[in-house]
């Protein structure tokens, strides 16, 4: 695979499925080599085998990024396996819907950790890795995109703390974007509207139909334009930053 990214590395949290698996192969179509990170190793072996048999270049990195040191070996890990680190596209997220009375403060635990705070770990581990690769070769820039949400700018009823953590990823990623600009690492945040993955199905039956009944038939994203939308934010030229982009299906209000 030869394109815009040769000579770069990427990580990529939640590769196993949906949005992060179509974003580890498009970064790969473009030239990066790919770090997989991910809890179903099988699954990523799958994808590596993908990436590698277009002539591309993959590292398989399981990982829980909920827990602070898995978060920082895989970055590790993937600074040692690949030579260095120019991309981190935060991807892995859990979305766990229903009424704030009664919920599960386990299911609520879990979104946080996943969505937000595993997003911090991996960051903070990242972050001086990023900043290096800024100060060379080959394209004296880096960057963070982290994957957001509709929800991270509008709240919805049935979706509190989900809500909650994507307006966290925003305003996270606007923060650090402002302390990182001089040092040309840029950071992104993606807020898709609804996208057809497997995230609606971690709900029960009844949540599922609700979701589908509030979008109506309307033709939702694929995991490819997301992917798509984080391969344009990181090949702009070394000038131009991508703050902030909503990416929602033309029909959805």
């Amino acid at each position: 695979m030869t394109g815009r990214l040769e000579g770069t590395v990427a990580l990529v949290t939640g590769a196993s499925s949906g949005i992060g698996h179509a974003t580890a192969l498009e970064l790969a179509r473009e030239g990066a080599d790919v770090a997989l990170v991910g809890r179903r190793e099988d699954r990523l072996t799958d994808l590596a085998g993908e990436i590698t048999a277009a002539g591309g270049k993959a590292l398989v990195v399981p990982a829980d990024i909920t827990d602070s040191q898995a978060a920082a070996e895989a970055v590790e890990r993937t600074v040692e396996g690949l030579g260095r680190l120019d991309i981190l596209v935060n991807n892995a997220g859990l979305m766990l819907l229903g009424p704030a009375s009664g919920a599960d403060l386990n299911d609520w635990r879990r979104m946080i950790d996943i969505n937000l705070t595993g997003l911090m770990y991996t960051t903070h581990a990242a972050v001086p890795h990023l900043v290096k690769a800024a100060a060379e070769e080959p394209r004296q820039v880096a960057d963070i995109v982290n994957v957001s949400s509709l929800n991270g700018r509008n709240a919805y009823a049935m979706m509190a703390v989900y809500t909650a953590t994507k307006f966290g990823v925003t305003g996270f990623s606007e923060a650090l974007r402002q302390e990182l600009a001089k040092q040309h690492v840029r950071v992104s945040v993606i807020e898709p509207g609804s996208v057809d993955t497997e995230l609606r199905t971690h709900n029960p039956a009844a949540v599922q139909q609700y979701i589908a009944s509030s979008l109506g038939d309307i033709e939702r994203l694929q995991s490819r334009d997301i992917a798509d939308t984080v391969g344009y934010i990181v090949t702009r030229p070394r000038h131009v930053a991508v703050a902030e982009l909503l990416v929602r299906p033309a029909e959805q209000a």
